[in-house]
């Protein structure tokens, strides 16, 4: 094992499950809980995930940029989709990172997704776990 350095911990503490709580130590994430497409009123696992991959994939982005001597267009955007599925070995994931880079060659902006996909600590946790795509759009 390489040495590492903690950098930072996340402590979130849930209760009730898909139709619980979540809230962080530091009470930064107070959350509802509810099933995907279910009548609940708060959000899901999955939509926290589409959020935390792609505000840390722009994070990492920014860093392949700037290694490369670019500046990211203030317009700079992810969509994000989160599938949860069902088949015969039952739920699994399969996510998407819709990238929109305004005003940077095509052929540099996927230079620089393709850096940041290889660097991003989720798109890390997630390679060979999960069907995981990223398109510059």
């Amino acid at each position: 094992m390489s040495d590492t350095k903690t950098l930072y911990t996340a402590d979130v503490h849930v209760t009730g499950g898909r139709d619980g709580a979540a809230r962080s130590s530091d009470g930064r994430l107070d959350v509802t809980l509810s099933t995907p497409g279910g009548p609940g009123r708060g959000t899901n696992p999955e939509q926290l995930f589409a959020a935390g991959w792609s505000a840390c994939f722009q994070g990492a982005m920014g860093i392949a940029a700037r290694a490369k001597g670019v500046t990211l267009p203030a317009g700079l955007a992810i969509d994000a989709q989160v599938e949860l599925r069902q088949g015969d070995d039952g739920y699994s994931l399969a996510a998407r990172l819709n990238v929109h880079v305004p005003g940077i060659d095509p052929a540099v902006a996927r230079q620089i997704i393709e850096t940041a996909h290889r660097t991003c600590p989720y798109s890390k946790a997630i390679k060979g776990n999960i069907d995981a795509m990223v398109a510059l759009a």
